[in-house]
C-alpha cells in the first residue's frame, strides 16, 4: 500500500497555480493570468506533483487534459478556494463588529409594530449585540434611570418629564370594558358620570399609587375606581376578573380584541372623553447612551421618519 504524502507543509501558492492551470486549460494562458512566466508556472506544477506524489496533467498531448486524480484534486482545490473567498466576504461585513448588551426596560403587554420592527431590524444589523428586556412599570423605569443616570426605557407618561430626555413614540389606545354579566353590557354609549360609582378592577400598580401607569392616569382623569372590586399586577388576570363580572376595567384595545370579538367583553364607549396614553422612549440627559443604546435610539428615529404613523 503506497505511503500517503506528508502535506503539512503544502504550499498554497502551488495549489492556486494548479487551479488556474486547470481553469485556463493550459500553461500559457495560466501564466498570463498569474502574471508569471510560463517556465515558472511549469516549475510550480512540477513541485506540486512531486509533493503530492502523483501526476496531475497529461504531458505530450496536443490537447490539454487533467489526469483522473488531477481532476479530483482540482475539484477539492476549487471548493477550498471558494471557501477562502467566502471568508474574505465575511471579513468585509461590518455588521457584527459591535459587541455588548442592550438593556431595555419596557412596560408589560405593550402591543407595538414600531417596537417589534425596531427589535427585528436592530438584530439584523447588529447580530452580535445581545438583548436584555426588563418588564417594569413606568414609575420603576423612571426612578431607575433617574437614580442610575443610565439605561433606556419605554414608558407611558402623561407628559414629558423635565428630568429625562423623552422622545414621543406613539399613543396607545385603551378602552373601558365590562363582562357579559354586567348591567352595562350592551350599552352603546356611556358618560364618565355613568361609570364613576361602578366597581372597578385595577392593576395592582395602580392601586399602590404608581402614578405614571396609564390605568391610574386614565382612572383618576375619569374619577373611576372609588370602589375596587379586584386587582392584579397581571393583565390577563385583570381581564379575567372583568369578564367574570367583578367590575369594569381599563384595558389596552389590542389585548381585549379576542375577548371582545367573542362577546365576553363589552366596550363602554365614552361620549365625552377619548381614552389613550402616550408612549415615550426615555433616557438620562446627564450621561451619553452606550453605543448599543445609541444605535437603538437612532434606529427608532429612522423608523419614525419613514413611518410616522407606526405605533
Amino acid at each position: 500500500m503506497p505511503q500517503r504524502p506528508d502535506l503539512s507543509d503544502l504550499n498554497w501558492n502551488l495549489l492556486r497555480s494548479f487551479c488556474v492551470i486547470a481553469e485556463e486549460k493550459g500553461l500559457t494562458r495560466a501564466a498570463k493570468r498569474l502574471n508569471m512566466s510560463q517556465p515558472s508556472v511549469s516549475l510550480a506544477l512540477q513541485k506540486l506533483e512531486d509533493q503530492l506524489g502523483c501526476q496531475l496533467i497529461f504531458r505530450g498531448s496536443r490537447h490539454f487534459a487533467l489526469t483522473l486524480r488531477g481532476e479530483k484534486i482540482y475539484q477539492e482545490c476549487a471548493e477550498m478556494f471558494r471557501a477562502v473567498d467566502r471568508i474574505g466576504v465575511l471579513t468585509e461585513d461590518r455588521n457584527d463588529e459591535e459587541f455588548g448588551e442592550l438593556r431595555l426596560s419596557i412596560i408589560s403587554q405593550l402591543h407595538s409594530p414600531l417596537i417589534d420592527e425596531a427589535i427585528r431590524l436592530y438584530h439584523q444589523r447588529h447580530p452580535s449585540i445581545s438583548w436584555r428586556i426588563d418588564v417594569q412599570n413606568s414609575a420603576e423605569t423612571v426612578r431607575r434611570i433617574t437614580n442610575e443616570k443610565a439605561g433606556i426605557g419605554i414608558c407611558l407618561l402623561t407628559k414629558p418629564l423635565i428630568t429625562l430626555t423623552c422622545r414621543h413614540l406613539f399613543r396607545e389606545e385603551f378602552g373601558i370594558f365590562c363582562g357579559a354579566e354586567h348591567s352595562l353590557y350592551g350599552r352603546t354609549e356611556v358618560t364618565s358620570r355613568d361609570l364613576q360609582q361602578e366597581s372597578f378592577v385595577a392593576f395592582t400598580c395602580a392601586t399602590e399609587g404608581m402614578g405614571l401607569e396609564p390605568m391610574i392616569m386614565l382612572r383618576e382623569g375619569l374619577n373611576l375606581g372609588n370602589r375596587i372590586g379586584g386587582s392584579s399586577p397581571d393583565l390577563q388576570e385583570v381581564q379575567r376578573m372583568i369578564t367574570a363580572g367583578l367590575g369594569i376595567g381599563i384595558l389596552p384595545l389590542p389585548a381585549a380584541f379576542d375577548e371582545q370579538k367573542a362577546g365576553r367583553l363589552w366596550p363602554l364607549r365614552l361620549t365625552d372623553q377619548p381614552l389613550g396614553a402616550d408612549v415615550f422612549l426615555v433616557h438620562s440627559p446627564l450621561t451619553q447612551p452606550t453605543p448599543p443604546e445609541q444605535k437603538f435610539i437612532d434606529l427608532l428615529e429612522e423608523l419614525l421618519s419613514l413611518y410616522p404613523d407606526m405605533g
